[in-house]
């Protein structure tokens, strides 16, 4: 029994020790709660936020934002041209009010968690509303304002930087990479549902296509992306191979997308079929897409 008793009570020294562990251990865990914490903080700062906001002069003492996002380490930036009037209304989180179902809106994530730079652009703030950049996409000064965008994010992050056109930002996007060179000219160039095909309206630059501009001057790597189901007027698949047939890129890919559920039914109206969520838009598939202009971009293939 003595022996029991002996085991059951420790002497000094281990009691001792015993207090020390506990102190430990009870300074490992207020670490651990201090560290907790500050994670909780951080993600309740950047909840709601949606990148950081720059504002640079551009063309006639107008102002141009965009939303940057820099994942660590990433050292390739992707300029992101929205389609329809470009005017995405982005707030002072760098959130957009407008185009929010815009595929490359959507796919931000996507392109962050891939570990590319995003940098998401407003149209200048003389060209606000649905229309926004209207017929302005192909002009020159255009050009030279997504010109300094281009570097001004090169600047900021020391990255080779893309760009990144979809619908209606195509042409934008085919405006720029065809004029620029220098520090303001993109290293790469990647079209989805490019707008190729014009037609009749009251509006004369609804019209506009990526044809009305020289694609013979692009010499950077072109990647085009349509889908095989698009019933946009605007974007029809057949003629994507056209714009590679014009361009003279160091490294170029057309590539048709198929199936998504937009390919298993009609769109409701012409309309529905040239928006963000219908094969014109890569709706359900826009991790596939990514993925596949993530390849491209590092110098593989689709």
């Amino acid at each position: 029994m003595q022996a029991t008793r002996d085991r059951e009570q420790p002497d000094a020294a281990s009691i001792t020790r015993r207090r020390s562990a506990l102190r430990h251990g009870a300074m490992a865990a207020a670490l651990l709660l201090a560290s907790a914490a500050a994670v909780a903080q951080t993600n309740a700062a950047l909840a709601g936020t949606c990148g950081e906001v720059v504002s640079i002069g551009t063309h006639a003492r107008t102002t141009t934002r965009y939303a940057l996002v820099q994942p660590q380490g990433a050292r390739i930036a992707l300029v992101l041209l929205a389609g329809g009037g470009g005017h995405l209304d982005l707030d002072d989180a760098g959130c957009p009010r407008a185009l929010k179902g815009n595929s490359l809106v959507r796919s931000l994530p996507l392109f962050q968690e891939a570990g590319f730079i995003t940098a998401l652009v407003d149209a200048p703030s003389d060209h606000p509303g649905e229309d926004g950049l209207a017929g302005f996409r192909i002009t020159a000064e255009h050009a030279e304002d997504l010109g300094k965008v281009i570097a001004d994010v090169r600047a900021r992050t020391r990255a080779s930087v893309w760009l990144v056109g979809t619908s209606r930002g195509t042409i934008s996007a085919v405006n720029a990479a065809a004029r620029l060179s220098g520090p303001s000219a993109p290293a790469g160039l990647v079209l989805t549902s490019a707008l190729t095909s014009g037609g009749q309206g009251r509006k004369s630059w609804v019209a506009h296509t990526v044809f009305d501009l020289p694609l013979e001057a692009i010499r950077v790597p072109v990647l085009v992306v349509g889908h095989a189901a698009d019933q946009c007027a605007r974007s029809p698949a057949g003629l994507m191979g056209d714009i590679r047939a014009r361009t003279d890129g160091a490294r170029e890919q057309v590539v048709s997308v198929s199936g998504g559920p937009g390919s298993r039914a009609g769109a409701a109206s012409s309309l529905a079929a040239c928006e963000g969520r219908a094969p014109h838009g890569f709706v359900e598939q826009e991790a596939e897409v990514a993925a596949g202009i993530a390849r491209f971009i590092r110098g593989g293939s689709y």
